[in-house]
């Protein structure tokens, strides 16, 4: 029979290659979505990989349990796979009510809704980097303690922990993948990865001279969101749930970034990036790095594409979509 799958974020970069990718390997794949009045632009991403038709979108609200515990019943899913947050840090300052509500109350509204409905279905909570905060241990693993540093982290934390809850409370199959940094042609625009290749491609194209940033010296663990979808689904084949650090166990600083960006098309990033202080942080993250062990021991997994293929792509995809005038290259 063919598996079918629930992803709430479907619409967001990982829910988009995450639906391509179980599409190909045989899924009816089911998206929860959140009408809103750009909804223009809410298949964008499914739109650019292909695949809007072949999906089936349910409307519905992660804050909302009756309109979950509907589309639970509805699409009847063998796995569920809660992507749906409001995923940027630095909102997280400015919104933090919403942010807590969606990023933590929402991971608990889908579980109690897998619960009630589904409790044999597997269930994914993406889990964040941003967790581990100021970090404790120079290499991060699935046991180093957490410290989080702003809003989205400790809304992040509560959804980590509550899917451990749900797990050991109810027998379910939940597990949680800590993702580290993963980036590529459809993240955001407010995102520095995007607003870089974004930049780079303005300012190739002469519609830019300067890319103003924040913190150049903040180091990340960045691989591409396509491993990274790989390692969800391969999470949730498992005999048993469990939890696992996602990442290339490799760092790369802003700066860096900036210099394989530009090199990229040729320029010096010197010539034209600049900090502004409205850009830094209030309590900054200044290194993150990520020890995938686990996940190549357990599931054989390991990330296939390097930060410089990846940053190359989003450079060159961001120059397709301001010579076309397309939304994602």
């Amino acid at each position: 029979m063919t598996r079918r799958a629930l992803i709430t974020g479907i619409t967001g970069q990982d829910g988009a290659y995450l639906a391509a990718f179980l599409l190909e390997h045989g899924y009816e794949v089911f998206g929860f979505v959140r009408r809103s009045a750009s909804a223009e632009f809410v298949g964008a991403r499914l739109k650019w990989l292909g695949i809007y038709d072949r999906v089936t979108l349910i409307d519905g609200d992660i804050l909302d349990q009756a309109s979950l515990i509907r589309g639970v019943r509805d699409s009847q899913p063998d796995e569920i796979y809660n992507l749906a947050a409001q995923s940027f840090v630095t909102s997280s300052w400015r919104q933090p009510h919403l942010t807590g509500d969606v990023t933590s109350l929402g991971a608990l509204n889908v579980l109690e809704a897998m619960r009630l409905e589904k409790e044999h279905a597997r269930f994914y909570q993406a889990s964040s980097s941003e967790m581990y905060g100021l970090i404790q241990q120079p290499v991060q693993t699935e046991d180093t303690p957490f410290y989080p540093r702003s809003p989205y982290a400790v809304a992040k934390l509560y959804a980590h922990w509550i899917t451990v809850n749900y797990r050991e409370s109810f027998d379910l199959h939940a597990s949680s993948g800590i993702l580290f940094n993963h980036e590529s042609p459809l993240r955001g625009i407010e995102f520095v990865t995007r607003k870089v290749s974004d930049g780079v491609a303005r300012i190739k194209l002469g519609l830019a001279d300067k890319l103003s940033l924040g913190n150049l010296d903040a180091e990340r663990d960045w691989g591409h969101a396509k491993d990274y979808v790989r390692a969800m689904w391969l999470m949730l084949q498992q005999d048993k749930p469990a939890d696992y650090v996602i990442a290339s166990g490799r760092t790369t600083s802003v700066r860096a970034m900036c210099d394989i960006a530009f090199r990229h098309v040729g320029l010096n990033y010197r010539d034209h990036v600049e900090v502004d202080p409205q850009y830094l942080r209030p309590a900054e993250v200044e290194r993150l790095l990520g020890d995938p062990s686990k996940a190549k021991r357990q599931l054989g997994w390991e990330p296939t594409i390097s930060v410089e293929a990846m940053i190359a792509e989003m450079v060159d995809a961001d120059l397709r979509r301001h010579k076309h005038g397309s939304v994602y290259g």
